[in-house]
């Protein structure tokens, strides 16, 4: 294989070698520098110009990223169209055919028609790459060098058994697989935004469907790619077999999270939109996706919470029915207080908040007569809970203590008695002190107020 390439390689040399030493070929050269300073100089006076041209160019981002790609290589446009014009003066003339102009030609235009069209790929990285790519293959195939290439590369291979993998088989499969999966991922956004859009299906079901078209076209792109590029399918059972129990066992709670978010958009347990408690985070979910579920807190942070958490823990979903969710308030007040004003006074509190659904009634129930208060509990219905609980209970309370300090309505607060005996006075016994035993000082300090 290497002797071949090397023979071809030194044929190649002296092609070359004799097509230069003729005088033709050093004039069609000669052109080709003029028109590249030509067009050099073009570049730097027009410069200016067309970038105060593009700068007014507004609400149309996709002709701007054309121009501003156009404008980066316009040296590239000036010299195609200098070394165009110097072939058609030299076909005029009626002069021999100038090889190496037409071959410049060619070159720089695909080159060119490659750059620009490869800027509708954002990720610059690829977007460079497929350049080179394609632009290797369009110039092999411009110099009539691409059925040579192929031969070469496809002397390179090894054999395994009855299958033999060449470098050639190798580069046809890897092209194949990236532009077919390049266009699954394109038509698969595609089909999932026309899928988003249709009001008819829920929003689970939009969400399942879109992620059963992709992964099948991108199934698909796979099986399409392998089979054109020629690689036998069969061959690669036992491997895909030994490759899927690996995986099996590496991937398994990816597999899980997977199987997982199948299931919730199966169940419609949760869909997104709904207000979810999840441990300590409280929040509303923003998209479902493949792995995890995307959950947004009131304060901006976006908890990515794996499938499988759904499934396996306890999930409070505020809005799974319907979207009316009760709160309880506690609170208490002061013992020379009247218990039905005071409820009187709850209700008409809360109804004042502007959360609070009317349509619901609003109850007040006393639960107790603690050590310092009459405890009451307050119970009320709002329909907005992804908009937050916190900050409707602190509206409530703060009604409440308007309503209460109007109405002469007291809040009580802990009270402690100390009870300070002179240490010259006998000591009462313990049944007659007050509340028990006196308290023992520790050690042999005295008591307070001993020296008074």
């Amino acid at each position: 294989m290497l002797r071949q390439f090397a023979e071809r390689a030194e044929a190649i040399g002296r092609d070359l070698l004799d097509f230069f030493h003729e005088p033709s070929s050093l004039f069609q050269m000669a052109v080709v520098a003029v028109c590249f300073i030509l067009a050099t100089i073009f570049d730097r006076l027009s410069r200016g110009a067309i970038e105060d041209q593009a700068r007014r160019i507004k609400g149309a981002p996709r002709v701007l990223r054309l121009v501003a790609a156009i404008r980066r290589r316009m040296r590239l446009v000036y010299f195609v169209l200098l070394v165009w014009m110097a072939s058609l003066v030299d076909a005029a003339a009626g002069g021999p055919a100038s090889e190496i102009i037409a071959v410049v030609l060619k070159l720089a235009l695909a080159f060119l028609v490659i750059a620009v069209a490869s800027r509708i790929i954002r990720n610059r990285l690829l977007a460079r790459l497929i350049t080179l790519v394609a632009w290797t293959f369009a110039a092999l195939s411009i110099l009539h060098w691409l059925e040579p290439v192929a031969v070469t590369l496809d002397g390179a291979a090894v054999t395994f058994g009855a299958t033999r993998i060449s470098l050639l088989l190798a580069i046809k499969t890897v092209a194949l697989l990236a532009g077919t999966l390049w266009l699954a991922s394109v038509i698969g956004q595609f089909l999932d935004a026309r899928v988003r859009r249709s009001e008819e299906l829920t929003p689970t079901l939009r969400v399942l469907i879109g992620k059963f078209l992709r992964i099948g076209l991108i199934l698909l792109s796979l099986t399409v790619a392998l089979a054109v590029a020629g690689v036998d399918l069969t061959a690669l059972t036992v491997l895909s077999g030994a490759i899927g129990v690996g995986l099996g066992f590496g991937l398994q709670k990816v597999v899980s999270n997977f199987i997982s978010g199948i299931i919730i958009l199966l169940d419609r347990s949760i869909k997104p939109g709904d207000t979810i408690s999840l441990g300590e985070t409280f929040g509303w979910i923003r998209e479902l996706r493949a792995r995890f579920v995307s959950v947004v807190t009131r304060d901006g942070r976006e908890f990515l919470i794996p499938n499988e958490d759904f499934i396996t823990n306890q999930v409070i979903n505020w809005s799974f029915t319907n979207e009316l969710v009760r709160i309880d308030v506690k609170f208490g007040v002061a013992y020379d207080s009247d218990p039905h004003a005071v409820i009187a006074l709850a209700k008409a509190a809360v109804a004042s908040v502007p959360r609070v659904v009317e349509a619901n009634p609003v109850v007040c129930w006393i639960t107790g007569f603690g050590d310092s208060s009459i405890d009451f509990v307050l119970r009320f219905w709002i329909r907005d809970p992804q908009a937050g609980l916190t900050n409707v209970k602190g509206a409530v309370f703060l009604a409440l203590w308007d309503a209460f300090k109007a109405n002469g309505v007291t809040l009580p607060f802990p009270q402690r008695d100390v009870t300070l005996y002179d240490a010259r006075m006998p000591k009462p016994r313990a049944e007659e002190a007050p509340g028990g035993p006196a308290p023992a000082f520790a050690g042999d300090a005295p008591p307070v107020g001993a020296n008074d």
